[in-house]
C-alpha cells in the first residue's frame, strides 16, 4: 500500500496539471501554431471608402472612442450620442445611413469626417480575425478592398498588434 500522503500528494499535482497546466500548455501550443499569414500580408490603404459603405453591419464604438469623436466635431457629447450613436444590446455601435453607409462617410468627397479620431474597428481593418481565418477569407475580403494584396508587406508582427485591439 502507498503512503497516502504520496498518494493524495501525487494525484494532486496530476489534478492540478490537467486543471492548470494544460490550460497553458494549450495557450503555448497556441501561440506557437503557424498562421497561414506569418510571412505578412501585402495592404495599402488606397482611401476608397468601400470599407464605409454597403451592406449594414456594425460599427463597434466605447465611449471614450464616442468622446474623441464628439470632441473633434466640436459636439456635446449627449447631442452626439442621440444622433451618432445606438445601442445594440449592452454594446454602442455608430448609425448608418438607409443604404448602409457609415454615418461619417461623405459621399462627395468619399472621405471620413472624423478619420483622425475614427473608431478602433476602422483603424484596423482589413486586420480583423473573420478576414484572416482562411487565405480564402482574405481573398473574398480582397474582392472589395483594393487595398489588399497591394502595397507594403505588412509584417505578422503588426498584424497580430492590429489582431489584438478588438475581435471582429
Amino acid at each position: 500500500m502507498a503512503f497516502p500522503s504520496e498518494t493524495s500528494d501525487g494525484v494532486f499535482l496530476i489534478i492540478h496539471f490537467f486543471i492548470y497546466g494544460a490550460r497553458i500548455f494549450g495557450r503555448a501550443t497556441n501561440m506557437a501554431k503557424k498562421v497561414w499569414y506569418e510571412g505578412g500580408l501585402h495592404f495599402k490603404c488606397t482611401g476608397c471608402g468601400d470599407c464605409c459603405t454597403g451592406a449594414p453591419g456594425y460599427v463597434w464604438v466605447t465611449n471614450a472612442e464616442i468622446e474623441a469623436m464628439a470632441e473633434s466635431l466640436e459636439m456635446n457629447l449627449e447631442k452626439f450620442g442621440k444622433k451618432y450613436v445606438r445601442l445594440v444590446g449592452i454594446r454602442k455601435s455608430l448609425v448608418e445611413f438607409g443604404n448602409g453607409d457609415c454615418v461619417f462617410f461623405d459621399n462627395k468627397t468619399r472621405k471620413c469626417q472624423v478619420y483622425e479620431k475614427r473608431p478602433r474597428q476602422c483603424r484596423t481593418w482589413p486586420f480583423w480575425h473573420s478576414n484572416l481565418t482562411s487565405p480564402d477569407a482574405w481573398d473574398g475580403i480582397a474582392e472589395h478592398c483594393p487595398g489588399c494584396n497591394r502595397g507594403p508587406l505588412i509584417p505578422l508582427n503588426e498584424i497580430e498588434k492590429r489582431l489584438n485591439v478588438m475581435r471582429v
